[in-house]
């Protein structure tokens, strides 16, 4: 079995009931999650060997974020335990019009407080194949992006394959903080993962031009891929994008650009039940797809089908399984109750 390193912050998220605003609500749902524990569960769920590393607070809300890793199989051994604190954040489900919204409340949590000693790289990459990280990590502090540092290099000398998502923040960092820190940190890097707009913090924008008739709905990004990959000497760079209609409907695709040039993905209808951890979920589809064996256009549809079913999931981490994600590959899912 193949077997995957996530690095980041896991969060306690708190949700208003229904669609209750934040100032309305009197009671909050809370459930763990993070966009780097969301790629470890999703890889778990398609038989991936999964570990995640983080720093938590060492009482028991500490554990039962551990906990909610275990529950799905993913490996918590690499966990540093100190601190005072877990991160959190306000999640404001949307409704028709009126856009979801996220508060944070993270800054001093034990991951964000965290040194590169509390890790030990050379034991975590050992006999480990790929590591994933994203650009929230370096965000939350500078001892932070140290560590993501100190991970990346580590995991190259071991030989472990890297995969970033970009995954730009603005209530975090700047632009231009954002692009100093993620320069270094890319350049360690094998594979990129992006969204359409967090290219931005390299100064990367799509074409203006109109896309011509009968091209993919991601055709003004060719440029933006291209730059990426010439920039850092990725191996691959994989963009998604999602374009919200309402709170609850929306459109959903995605492209690669690898060493055989530009695969592209299909236009897909979406019904948004949660929109957290949308891509999360393609990061996670496309790594077990690559670390399968999928070839370039299958890896593609499987990490574009898994966004596309997270926004149908409830909560941080996408609770679906394989066949799911290649029964939508094969527009076969039925609406029929599976009994």
């Amino acid at each position: 079995m193949k077997k995957l390193v996530t690095l980041g912050e896991l969060l306690l998220r708190f949700t208003p009931p229904g669609h209750l605003k934040l100032i309305q609500t009197e009671t909050f749902e809370a459930i763990f999650g993070g966009a780097e524990a969301n790629v470890a569960v999703s890889a778990r769920n398609y038989g991936i060997e999964s570990y995640y590393v983080t720093k938590l607070p060492a009482h028991d809300i500490g554990t039962a974020a551990i906990n909610s890793l275990r529950k799905w199989g993913v490996g918590t051994d690499y966990i540093a335990r100190g601190g005072e604190r877990i991160g959190t954040y306000f999640f404001e489900r949307g409704a028709g019009m009126r856009p979801a919204q996220i508060v944070y409340d993270r800054k001093h949590s034990s991951m964000a407080e965290a040194v590169p000693s509390d890790f030990d790289w050379d034991a975590i990459f050992e006999g480990k194949d790929w590591f994933h990280w994203s650009g929230i990590t370096p965000a939350l502090s500078p001892t932070a992006r140290d560590i993501c540092l100190a991970a990346v290099k580590a995991a190259k000398e071991h030989g472990v394959r890297v995969s970033v998502d970009l995954n730009y923040r603005g209530r975090m960092w700047t632009h231009e903080e954002a692009g100093e820190a993620m320069k270094e940190l890319c350049r360690y890097s094998d594979v990129c993962i992006t969204s359409d707009d967090d290219a931005e913090i390299f100064g990367l924008y799509p074409d203006d031009a109109p896309i011509p008739d009968g091209k993919p709905d991601l055709w003004n990004f060719q440029s933006v891929a291209q730059r990426l990959k010439d920039t850092f000497d990725f191996d691959e760079v994989a963009v998604m994008r999602r374009r919200t209609l309402t709170a609850g409907k929306g459109l959903w695709d995605a492209m690669l650009l690898d060493k055989d040039g530009f695969h592209w993905g299909k236009v897909l209808d979406i019904e948004i039940v949660d929109t957290i951890g949308c891509g999360d979920a393609f990061c996670g589809g496309f790594i077990s797809a690559e670390l399968l064996g999928y070839d370039a256009q299958k890896k593609l549809n499987f990490a574009s089908a898994a966004g596309c079913l997270k926004h149908t999931v409830d909560g941080d981490f996408n609770m679906v399984s394989i066949d799911d994600v290649h029964s939508l590959m094969a527009n076969s899912g039925s609406m029929e109750v599976k009994r």
